[in-house]
């Protein structure tokens, strides 16, 4: 169960840690946060923290209370939760999400070894009526985030949406392991697998940075597929004439404009190094 520090605007993958499958989500997480402010580049900082409820930890809080970090993590649905929840009136919730067929409402909560408190917001829908073969149960479900943003900064459904934005760490992990084979791992040994892993992390950060200073601005959000497509499957053919080596591609000439272009920003950034 591999775990993954992703700075979101760039994608970059700050920390991959690899681990057992039998490892639990939420061990390690309080050391794995400082790691990943570490690898940070300079005069940049980690301003803003969304997780799953793996990371819903009152130490990993206080921690980024401390380095003064706007949270928003998954709430582990606890009893004390659960009490707040049911504490709040009937009424509450009634602000409706446009175009999303759920409401909001916000509370405020903290756990016991937390030093403050904190807002929890609450995503409420009602639920589908049961079929003959389901249990009965509750007509209305709850969906509860923990965080610590002003009130004046984000309303409440303002930083659900933001916090529901974790998903797009989602479209790394795909490309990790679509774009560069670590959907399987290809061998038995834990130590060997890792080591593929992490080559894999480092071929996907190479990849970012070929992308952001070597090729087109249009080409931000293209795929490894999608760059192989365009690049790199050319059809061509080495060739000696005249006492030269020659390259010749099967390609117009705006793509090989493209190609002279990329491989001069490529040279360029080499001899910064």
């Amino acid at each position: 169960m591999p775990m993954l520090g992703v700075w979101f605007e760039p994608g970059l993958c700050l920390l991959d840690e690899f681990r057992e499958g039998h490892v639990p989500p939420h061990a390690g997480q309080l050391a794995f946060d400082p790691q990943c402010r570490q690898r940070v580049p300079p005069g940049k900082r980690i301003a803003r923290y969304r997780a799953d409820s793996a990371s819903s930890q009152a130490a990993l809080i206080n921690t980024l209370e401390t380095d003064r970090v706007s949270w928003a993590i998954t709430a582990d649905q606890d009893a004390a939760v659960k009490a707040a929840i049911h504490a709040l009136p009937e009424t509450a919730g009634t602000e409706p999400v446009v175009g999303c067929g759920y409401t909001v409402a916000e509370t405020v909560h903290t756990m016991t070894h937390t030093r403050r408190a904190f807002r929890l917001i609450l995503k409420r829908w009602l639920k589908p009526p049961p079929s003959l073969l389901d249990a009965p149960g509750e007509p209305q479900a709850d969906h509860a985030v923990a965080s610590h943003w002003p009130d004046e900064a984000q309303g409440t459904a303002a930083v659900l949406a933001w916090h529901n934005q974790r998903g797009q760490a989602e479209n790394c992990n795909k490309e990790l392991k679509s774009g560069f084979g670590l959907e399987q791992l290809p061998c038995g040994p834990f130590g060997a697998n890792a080591v593929f892993f992490r080559l894999g992390v480092l071929a996907y950060n190479l990849f970012l940075g070929l992308k952001r200073l070597a090729c087109p601005e249009a080409w931000a959000r293209h795929t490894i597929a999608t760059v192989r497509w365009n690049l790199v499957q050319i059809a061509g053919r080495i060739v000696r004439h005249a006492g030269q080596v020659v390259l010749r591609l099967v390609a117009d000439a705006d793509l090989l404009a493209l190609c002279h272009g990329i491989r001069a920003r490529c040279w360029a950034v080499s001899q910064t190094i």
